[in-house]
């Protein structure tokens, strides 16, 4: 089974940045799914809504 999380080591290494920013990337997407009604994690996002708020795109391309 696919892992539905996106954890901020993965995420520094999608987009090339620290780990520190992708930790503020995660919870930045987290209060943004709050404000949804969304039941969130801290230090890790849906990677679904990672993808789809950073690229556009509904699923991630492999």
């Amino acid at each position: 089974m696919d892992n539905k999380f996106i954890r901020a080591e993965e995420v520094a290494q999608e987009l090339s940045v620290s780990k520190p920013y992708a930790y503020k990337l995660i919870r930045q997407l987290n209060e943004e799914l709050k404000a949804k009604g969304f039941i969130t994690i801290t230090g890790r996002v849906n990677r679904q809504y990672f993808y789809e708020r950073l690229y556009g795109a509904g699923k991630e391309e492999k």
